[in-house]
């Protein structure tokens, strides 16, 4: 108890000592060019809002289905069961994340808002997909767990992948067939561009080359 009064004591008095002492300015932020527009605007002027095309929020706010890329040339668009018109139920999404449990509590708690996805098969038995998941505030605690939660449970041919050009944390990978039968190989990719999560799959008879997916994860990155 007399531990406690010490505390409480000794903590009332430095509030009694710093009312009494003048108001101490704080510093200026040291962070230049953070004010829209540039320039002081004229008395009675306001700033001119952004363009459809200069705001990114403009563009997502509408049909994420239309954001998604191109299937590529020649492929043919296909309708698996956890496709409906464009759109991923969650209830679907989760199989994003085989054994990754975590990962799909993660997208809840984030406020995934809702999902839009596309598949084909190419040449061959080349089968890919994209999916654009887009979250409320913010992706980017989810878009680290999609990348530390990698589907197929595997390990890739390029270890811990490489990076995806113009984004923070994309990655890509490519897996090898390993032991299975027949072979499937495979690769994946996710990066996020605002509110906005990416995340293709590609499987083949055949290895895929890295080009392969980091094209298409690159022009959906762009495309954002």
């Amino acid at each position: 108890m007399a531990a406690v009064l010490g505390l409480v004591g000794g903590t009332a008095t430095g509030y009694a000592i710093q009312a009494d002492r003048p108001p101490t300015p704080l510093p200026t932020l040291a962070q230049p060019g953070l004010a829209y527009p540039a320039r002081p605007l004229p008395a009675g002027e306001a700033a001119k809002p952004l363009s459809a095309e200069e705001d990114n929020q403009v563009r997502t706010d509408g049909d994420l289905r239309e954001l998604l890329i191109d299937r590529p040339a020649g492929a043919r668009e296909i309708a698996p069961e956890w496709l409906d018109d464009g759109w991923v139920p969650i209830r679907s999404y989760a199989q994003y994340f085989e054994g990754g449990g975590y990962a799909f509590s993660s997208a809840l708690d984030n406020g995934l808002r809702r999902v839009a996805g596309t598949a084909w098969t190419g040449s061959g038995d080349r089968q890919g997909n994209v999916v654009l998941a887009q979250y409320r505030p913010s992706v980017d605690t989810h878009a680290t767990a999609a990348l530390e939660v990698l589907p197929w449970g595997m390990i890739a041919r390029s270890g811990s992948g490489n990076p995806v050009e113009g984004t923070a944390k994309g990655r890509y990978y490519v897996y090898d067939a390993g032991d299975r039968t027949p072979l499937r190989y495979r690769a994946y990719a996710a990066a996020h561009r605002g509110d906005v999560l990416v995340k293709i799959q590609l499987v083949d008879s055949r290895p895929i080359g890295e080009k392969d997916i980091r094209t298409l994860i690159e022009d959906q990155v762009e495309r954002l």
